[in-house]
């Protein structure tokens, strides 16, 4: 390894690398684990150990459930030169899926599973990381074009999908969302997040966070409300509680009372204004609503309870085209086109969604976005959840079905229908519309679709 420390050193010097910590103090607190402040200092110690311990590979699957024992594999994978393989989720399949697209891989997590993926490392000292003495602070840099993590996207539209992130790009995306946070609740914060570290939301917010600015995190993954209070009164103030709307509209029914907060942050699904609402009124905190996606990372954020229009990050420009939106920002290093169809306001500095090119429908000479109807369905009195999504057959003309799930225990699938016809035009109305028990949503609050057509089919 002392190779390797000194080859990146030669890089930085030449300005080609950049660091893997931001500059700081050895006792600056990066991880709160267990009621424990854990310093830069031994940090760096721990991410040294597991590098020494790693095989000589490309790419590593870190599938590290403890939110500081991924940053340190996320980091220790880094330091050999090698890229973080991010499955969509962290089942068997997805796992296996991600792996066989990348021969001669490994896995790495800090737990003993009882079917772990081929070749898979277990390392005892993520587990117990107290094992390790403080370091010093000499920070290792990474060359800036070393590819550190290839994200997967979620499936909700789709198979799911590769992307590269280099360590310059995650340097350049991260900027925005600091100066963004940094507005709301100024420098030296703490962050909790009900988001698991492998989503590419959780590691903007999570991960490059604590590691490029003096911000540290809870090293939980919070689930049901009770542990999301008692995470936040782990960390000392200020707080920022990192969640998506499905966890947040969770915290405010169960009636749980949290520790005060300075910002809350929610990505992954549009934010009704009425949940933002009732959550900057609940918890007197401001909500940031941040807008991205696994190919691009974050670029604009706003204030969802105002229901404002997006606020572009510093050097991001949008250019709409038929086909969906052009976007052009620093963490790319060539423009990409998403699906998502924008107004622009401002001079460009400003937009509003208008939904997905994707989700634009078109029926007898009429049109209406998957968007609105799902919208319109939440909008029902009694329907907690919902989605409406198109089929994949068509009828005798070709047309795409239009189906949905509804959450709804108290309303019958007609008295649902009966009051989407007093909102939705009747070529809309979607049919199939099945009562269900819960949406198969995942990790972060999304819906899959292949989980969807097996919920509709009646398939576990």
């Amino acid at each position: 390894m002392a190779k390797v420390f000194e080859n990146a050193r030669q890089e930085q010097a030449q300005g080609l690398a950049l660091p893997l910590l931001a500059a700081g103090h050895p006792q600056r607190t990066v991880a709160w684990r267990h009621g424990e402040a854990i310093g830069a200092g031994r940090f760096l110690a721990h991410v040294r150990a597991v590098a020494d311990q790693l095989p000589p590979a490309a790419t590593a699957v870190n599938l590290c459930e403890d939110r500081y024992a991924f940053l340190v594999a996320f980091c220790a994978i880094a330091l050999r030169g090698q890229a973080n393989l991010l499955p969509s989720s962290r089942a068997p399949q997805a796992v296996a899926e991600v792996m066989a697209i990348h021969p001669g891989c490994y896995a790495v997590g800090e737990l003993v599973l009882d079917n772990p993926p081929p070749h898979y490392r277990h390392l005892p000292l993520l587990a117990e990381p107290h094992a390790v003495d403080d370091g010093d602070l000499a920070v290792p840099p990474i060359p800036a074009d070393q590819v550190v993590a290839i994200g997967y996207t979620s499936g909700s539209t789709g198979a799911p999908k590769g992307t590269s992130k280099t360590w310059g790009s995650f340097h350049a995306s991260n900027a925005g969302n600091l100066r963004a946070l940094h507005a709301q609740v100024g420098k030296g914060f703490q962050v909790v997040a009900t988001v698991p570290p492998q989503h590419m939301y959780g590691v903007e917010m999570s991960v490059l966070l604590p590691l490029l600015d003096e911000v540290s995190v809870h090293a939980g993954r919070p689930f049901f409300p009770a542990d999301v209070a008692a995470a936040l009164a782990q960390v000392p103030m200020p707080r920022v509680l990192v969640t998506t709307p499905v966890h947040l509209r969770a915290l405010i029914e169960s009636g749980v009372a949290l520790p005060p907060l300075a910002a809350l942050v929610s990505a992954t699904a549009p934010m009704p204004v009425a949940l933002a609402q009732a959550a900057e009124a609940r918890y007197g905190a401001p909500l940031l609503e941040v807008f991205g996606s696994t190919e691009t990372c974050v670029f604009a954020s706003r204030r969802a309870a105002a229901d404002e229009p997006w606020t572009l990050y510093e050097g991001v420009q949008l250019h709409p085209q038929p086909d969906g939106t052009q976007i052009r920002a620093p963490q790319l290093e060539q423009p990409m086109t998403l699906a998502d169809i924008v107004t622009l306001h401002d001079g460009g500095r400003r937009f509003r969604l208008r939904g997905r090119h994707a989700d634009m429908l078109e029926i007898a000479g009429k049109r209406a976005s998957l968007g609105d109807l799902t919208h319109r369905l939440l909008a029902v009195p009694g329907v907690k959840d919902g989605v409406v999504f198109q089929l994949d057959d068509g009828d005798a003309l070709g047309v795409q079905r239009i189906a949905a799930l509804a959450v709804a225990p108290e309303l019958s699938e007609h008295a649902i229908l009966d009051a989407l016809r007093q909102a939705v035009d009747p070529v809309f109305l979607p049919r199939p519309l099945k009562r269900v028990d819960a949406l198969p949503r995942n990790e972060t609050g999304k819906l899959p679709r292949a989980a969807l057509l097996a919920l509709l089919e009646g398939r576990s």
